[in-house]
């Protein structure tokens, strides 16, 4: 009698050891012609804000969150947007969307700071930037910093005088400093 096993036909999913097709990612069973490209943004983004907003209607009340992000390529180029969602991926994804819609072309002074000193208002928000020498670093606070960071100004300070909290306020009143610059 023949006491030697049979030779097993593999199953489908398991060629080579390893099951094919979905399961455990990517790397198993897929051929890497067909992984989709990934495409890098050349923008950095930052979430300033994000907060839950209420409408009130006749069944209750209905809840969306309002994000606000402040987005640049640290070369002269910054943005602000704002959108609403039903929740917060889909308001980052809108806001993002509009901060591209709304960027503001920045004149660096050798790349690392503004040329004069500049002030704006916007709201209650009031923001004064000046220029500093080379080393000096970014000196402010809160969204003004952000804003500054991702338009490229290494060297700068900047004072919020307005008594406001509000990140949106401060800094769309960065943005508007940063318009009135002078190349």
């Amino acid at each position: 009698m023949n006491t030697k096993p049979q030779a097993q036909t593999p199953d489908r999913r398991m060629e080579g050891g390893r099951p094919q097709g979905g399961g455990r990612g990517p790397q198993y069973g897929r051929r890497p012609d067909r992984m989709r490209p990934v495409v890098r943004d050349e923008f950095k983004e930052r979430v300033l804000d994000n907060r839950r907003v209420t409408r009130v209607v006749a069944g209750g009340k209905r809840f969306r969150f309002r994000v606000t992000i402040v987005i640049g390529d640290e070369k002269g180029r910054v943005g602000i947007g704002v959108a609403k969602g039903l929740d917060v991926q889909q308001a980052v994804a809108k806001a993002k969307a509009d901060a591209k819609k709304h960027l503001v072309l920045v004149g660096l002074k050798d790349g690392r700071t503004i040329a004069h000193e500049v002030g704006a208002k916007y709201s209650a928000a009031k923001v004064m930037i000046k220029p500093a020498s080379k080393g000096h670093g970014l000196r402010a606070g809160g969204s003004v910093r952000f804003v500054l960071a991702f338009a490229g100004i290494k060297d700068a300070t900047a004072k919020i005088l307005g008594r406001t909290p509000n990140k949106l306020t401060n800094a769309m009143a960065t943005i508007e400093a940063l318009k009135t610059l002078k190349a």
